[in-house]
């Protein structure tokens, strides 16, 4: 079953900067974990003004969980981690399921 992790990121300000490296950063992880499938980032971009002060986000579809599990102690995931997390005020990570 895929494993779609979804992430929102609002940064410290003055740190909104970071969000395109950031960004490069995740997409080049995709290259070194052959169980993610797909990877989409960038900033808010929805007129309905719900994304309570989450500036951008990504979404990786991964082949299942144990691909998504891999991942998250991959070394190279946790370099990202410790270079960005300084810059970051808050994170909402939220995975989901997909049989399809």
């Amino acid at each position: 079953m895929k494993v779609h992790h979804m992430v929102l990121v609002k940064f410290k300000s003055g740190n909104e900067g970071m969000a395109d490296p950031l960004m490069r950063a995740l997409a080049e992880l995709k290259k070194r974990n052959p169980g993610m499938l797909h990877f989409a980032g960038g900033p808010y971009a929805s007129p309905e003004g719900l994304n309570q002060g989450y500036t951008h986000g990504f979404l990786m579809t991964f082949a299942d969980a144990l691909a998504r599990d891999q991942y998250l102690v991959h070394p190279e995931h946790e370099k990202v981690k410790d270079a960005f997390l300084p810059y970051v005020a808050a994170v909402v990570a939220f995975d989901i399921e997909d049989a399809n």
